[in-house]
C-alpha cells in the first residue's frame, strides 16, 4: 500500500490547520499550503510539506501540483479549504470585491480541481473535498456575496461528482455552520465604519438595520450558539477522504444539520423571518 498524499489549501489557521494535523496523525503525506509560508512553519515542524500557494495565482497552483507529482507520484486527495467571507448588503459591496470573493471561493477551487484531475484519472482514484458552508444552501441579508460564492461552489461540486464517478473519483462537500475561528473578526472589519470603510465597503446608509444584525450577533463566524471547533470540521474532511464511499455532503455540527433544512421553508416564510429580525430593537 502506498502512503496516501493530500494537498490542503488555507492551512494558516482554523479548519485548514486542524485538517492538516488530522491527516498527519493518520500518517498521510501532507502538503499544507498558505499564501504566507511563515504562517504554517509549525506544520512543517510536525512533518508536513509546506508550500506557498495563492489559489488566485495559476502559476502557484501549477507549481505546487507539479511538485507533489514529482515527489510523490500521485495525489490522493485535494482539500479546497482556502476562502473568506465578504459580507455587506448587495448595493454596498463594489463589484470588484464580488470578483475578489469569487476568485478565492470559486475560481480557486476550480483552478486546483483542473490541475489535479488528470493525475487522479490516470491513477484511477482520488477524492476532492470542497469546504463550503451552510450558507451555500441558504442565503441571508448581508450575506448575498458570500453565499453566492458558496452556492456556486456547491453547484460545481454536484456537477463534478457525476462527471468523475466513472473514474472512481469522489467529489464531496463539507458544509459547516459557525466555527470557532477568527472568521468573525473578518466580518466585523467589513461591516463596521461609516461611508467607505477600510475594507472597501461603500455604506449607502440605506441598510443600517442589516449592519446592526451583524454587530449584534455572534452567530456568524467565530462564536455564538452552536459554534463548533475547527477540529470537528476536520474530522469530517478526514472521514470523507478516507472513505471508499464518502457521502456527497457532510454537515458538521447541529447548526449545519438544521440550517440546511431552511432551503425547504417557503420563500415567503423566510422573508418574513428576516423582516422580523430587522425590526428587533
Amino acid at each position: 500500500m502506498h502512503q496516501k498524499t493530500v494537498l490542503i489549501t488555507g492551512c494558516s489557521s482554523g479548519v485548514g490547520r486542524a485538517t492538516a494535523l488530522d491527516f498527519l496523525d493518520e500518517e498521510w503525506e501532507v502538503y499544507a499550503t498558505a499564501r504566507n509560508p511563515a504562517d504554517i512553519e509549525t506544520l512543517g515542524e510536525r512533518g508536513a510539506n509546506i508550500a506557498t500557494l495563492d489559489v488566485t495565482d495559476h502559476g502557484d497552483v501549477t507549481r505546487v501540483v507539479d511538485r507533489i507529482i514529482d515527489e510523490e507520484g500521485r495525489i490522493d486527495c485535494l482539500v479546497n479549504n482556502a476562502g473568506y467571507g465578504q459580507f455587506g448588503p448587495i448595493e454596498d459591496v463594489p463589484t470588484e470585491m464580488v470578483h475578489d470573493q469569487f476568485d478565492v471561493n470559486v475560481y480557486g477551487p476550480h483552478r486546483l480541481t483542473r490541475a489535479v484531475l488528470p493525475h487522479m484519472r490516470s491513477q484511477g482514484d482520488g477524492t476532492i473535498v470542497n469546504v463550503s458552508s451552510v450558507a451555500g444552501r441558504i442565503s441571508f441579508p448581508g450575506g448575498g456575496v458570500y453565499s453566492g460564492s458558496k452556492f456556486a461552489l456547491e453547484a460545481m461540486t454536484d456537477a463534478l461528482r457525476a462527471e468523475v464517478e466513472a473514474y472512481d473519483i469522489d467529489a464531496v462537500l463539507v458544509e459547516p455552520g459557525p466555527v470557532e475561528t477568527k472568521f468573525n473578526q473578518r466580518v466585523e472589519a467589513e461591516v463596521n465604519g461609516n461611508g467607505e470603510d477600510k475594507d472597501g465597503i461603500e455604506r449607502s446608509g440605506a441598510y443600517e438595520a442589516v449592519y446592526k444584525l451583524f454587530e449584534d450577533s455572534q452567530a456568524l463566524g467565530g462564536g455564538g450558539p452552536g459554534a463548533i471547533p475547527p477540529e470537528r470540521v476536520a474530522e469530517d474532511i478526514l472521514n470523507a477522504a478516507s472513505s471508499t464511499k464518502p457521502k456527497p455532503r457532510y454537515q458538521p455540527g447541529t447548526v449545519a444539520r438544521v440550517g440546511v433544512l431552511g432551503r425547504f421553508i417557503p420563500d415567503s416564510w423566510r422573508d418574513a423571518l428576516f423582516g422580523f429580525a430587522r425590526k428587533l430593537p
